[in-house]
């Protein structure tokens, strides 16, 4: 991190999430009813009176946790109280101090790690005597806030500054490349994101749906800052449940529109889907690089790697360009592989190709197969520039965009592959009229 840490935490339904979504002005964290919602630690940077600081949102508090699934969502917790500079504990002003509250002031203290308390809900609360109960916790004056009306933010923030270590000055990191890990659920997403990282950073369990929000982890990878996004499992639409599975759902979906790179995950075990093949057309609308990862290698009893690539590419045939590795994100196998093709795959989506250059490749493209007619009348393409990377994008300027055939298209950007590769990103070719054949 190059900022210091503040993290939210206090029993479940409390408001965290609101509270964390108010301070950055923007819904980042899935806010609902239903206790338990926020399961992962999500982290985002913001700043206060010019000072930044890494604000992370956590799962509600809960020291009797008793099912695997509960222990690792409260592992996550601890991790973050671990890592913060300064503890915001969050209690609710509606039910008043209870006993869980007393659990987790408690651990709080055990840290050592300085700590806020803020009394949320506490709209229509002026008199300050009903919250005197919060006092004998033993961990300062409460701050009255109310999440959900922006009620006493600015005093909360301020409370945080004085209480945050002295700045220290750091150098500005390098643009990152963001990485989507996307599938359907329980391919194994939070698992391999963990093998990836060295460390439990999301819960991982069986039960399929435990990934609810959007993750983000910023590692380092053979010099390469990336940013890891974790995301819930997407189902096909009609099976999606209202509430929380669908907001779930459209942030991974976003998730892909924010990448440069996604990691479509599929099963080995189970082989390839429709839904997976659902999952990857939404990576090619939204132009994204694309790296397919075969997880679960260790369940596939036939390990014939070649074979099941062809498998894989003859399943998804519009994936054509896209590397495919095997990994076993339970084992930590083929992690090093899959980062390198993902670093491959970002290189080559920023690729540029000089003018000069890519128009003696359209000279010999032209020369082997001419473009085609349309009745009487003969498509011209003149000249062509890379417009811009991050996707590749070419122009190409002709006496007539619409005698342009698909398959011509196709063959202009096998040629441009052949020649130049582009691995894992898809293509992007757009046809124009020259200035004085238009009309």
């Amino acid at each position: 991190m190059t900022a210091p840490v503040v993290a939210i935490v206090g029993r479940p339904n409390v408001g965290k999430s609101t509270l964390f979504n108010r301070i950055l002005r923007q819904r980042l964290a899935i806010v609902h009813g239903e206790p338990g919602t926020t399961r992962d630690r999500i982290y985002a940077r913001t700043e206060w009176r010019g000072r930044p600081f890494y604000l992370v949102d956590t799962a509600g508090l809960d020291p009797a946790a008793g099912s695997e699934l509960e222990a690792a969502v409260q592992a996550q917790v601890r991790r973050a109280i671990q890592e913060a500079s300064v503890v915001v504990f969050v209690g609710d002003a509606q039910t008043g101090l209870t006993a869980a509250d007393w659990e987790a002031a408690d651990l709080l203290r055990a840290s050592g790690k300085p700590v806020i308390l803020a009394v949320n809900k506490a709209e229509g609360r002026p008199d300050r005597l009903e919250l005197a109960d919060f006092y004998r916790l033993g961990l300062g004056e409460p701050v009255l806030v109310s999440a959900l009306h922006g009620i006493g933010i600015d005093a909360l923030l301020d409370r945080i500054l004085e209480a945050l270590p002295p700045a220290e000055p750091v150098a500005e990191p390098e643009a990152f490349a963001r990485v989507a890990i996307v599938g359907r659920p329980n391919v194994g997403k939070s698992m391999l994101l963990n093998a990836i990282v060295g460390y439990e950073r999301t819960a991982v369990s069986e039960i399929p749906g435990t990934t609810r929000d959007v993750v983000d982890t910023l590692i380092e990878y053979k010099g390469h800052p990336i940013l890891l996004i974790d995301t819930a499992g997407i189902r096909r639409r009609g099976r999606v449940q209202p509430g929380v599975e669908r907001f779930s759902v459209l942030r991974a979906v976003q998730a892909i529109e924010r990448c440069d790179v996604a990691v479509l995950m599929i099963d080995g075990a189970e082989g390839v889907t429709a839904q997976d093949a659902h999952i990857g057309g939404l990576i090619v609308d939204a132009y994204k690089g694309v790296v397919i990862a075969v997880n679960k290698w260790d369940l596939v009893p036939n390990k014939d790697t070649r074979a099941y690539e062809a498998y894989v590419r003859s399943e998804l045939k519009f994936l054509d360009y896209a590397p495919v590795v095997f990994t076993s994100a339970k084992l930590r196998q083929g992690t090093e592989e899959l980062m390198d093709q993902v670093v491959l795959v970002r290189t080559e989506r920023r690729k540029r190709i000089p003018t000069a250059e890519l128009n003696e490749l359209l000279k010999d493209i032209l020369f082997r197969h001419p473009p085609p007619r349309r009745g009487r009348r003969q498509l011209k393409i003149y000249y062509a520039t890379q417009a811009e990377t991050d996707p590749p994008t070419f122009v190409f300027f002709c006496n007539d965009p619409e005698l342009v055939h698909f398959s011509y298209q196709r063959y202009i950007e096998n040629q441009l592959r052949s020649a130049y590769a582009f691995v894992g990103n898809p293509i992007r070719l757009i046809f124009r009229a020259r200035a004085r054949e238009t009309r």
